[in-house]
């Protein structure tokens, strides 16, 4: 199948596959009351609404969602589960600080998982992902010379990885790169903000694409090794030109 034969409605349920992104291990996701408070809390925090190491208020969330302070505190342990909020003894829940070295312990499991997941996908063979990583790699394309696409790109970066892995058949492997995703994206999107590197990305995923088209199991481990790790050195750099705080530490 040619991507440009996947119908426009299609890429879009494609696109939203994993529109809950804290639940996006979950194939028809039911939302208990604390996790659709966390559902739109990490939303803010991983669209940048909220800064590292701001103060997150119980009270005030309990007040804007109408509930009491306990679902507030069970939604910010499920947040702090998956990395995106800090809690401190006797200080509160504060958004989880940027750091070189968690970005760097994160992509290097990341790589190392997302590996697998390939070689595993290479194994079984899915014959209906190779136009669906067409159709992304033609949606990063177009985003990646957009001045404002960062953010966008970012996203279907994410989508494209989780998509991949519930199709690599492991579901603990599944989980575990979700979450490691959804901690990586903040930094994600400073290592693609600008649209050379995310020429860059686009490039190295078309290359890859082609890779498994071909049947070339380690040029597409290999590129995607260097797509990821090209993408956290960005991140590095701009954390360590960022003003000094503890969130460069």
């Amino acid at each position: 199948m040619n991507p440009a034969d996947i119908p426009a409605d299609q890429f879009a349920a494609w696109e939203g596959a994993v529109a809950f992104r804290l639940f996006a291990d979950q194939t028809d996701p039911t939302l208990t009351v604390p996790e659709q408070i966390a559902g739109r809390l990490g939303d803010r925090i991983l669209a940048g609404q909220m800064a590292p190491g701001e103060r997150i208020g119980e009270q005030e969330l309990a007040d804007e969602f109408a509930v009491s302070r306990g679902p507030v505190r069970e939604a910010l342990r499920i947040l702090e589960r998956e990395g995106l909020v800090t809690i401190l003894a006797r200080r509160g829940a504060i958004v989880t600080e940027l750091s070189t070295a968690e970005l760097q312990e994160l992509m290097e499991i990341r790589a190392g998982l997302f590996e697998l997941v390939v070689r595993k996908l290479a194994a079984s063979g899915h014959p209906e992902l190779l136009p669906l990583l067409r159709a992304g790699t033609q949606r990063l394309q177009s985003l990646a010379a957009l001045p404002d696409g960062g953010d966008a790109y970012a996203e279907t970066t994410y989508r494209l990885l989780i998509l991949c892995a519930r199709m690599a058949g492991n579901r603990r492997l599944q989980r575990m790169l979700t979450g490691l995703s959804l901690q990586t994206l903040r930094y994600s999107k400073l290592g693609l903000a600008s649209v050379e590197r995310r020429l860059r990305s686009a490039r190295l995923w078309q290359e890859a694409t082609d890779a498994m088209a071909a049947g070339d199991t380690e040029r597409m481990v290999a590129l995607t090794r260097q797509r990821i790790e090209e993408s956290a050195e960005e991140a590095v750099r701009v954390l360590q030109q960022a003003p000094a705080s503890g969130s460069a530490a």
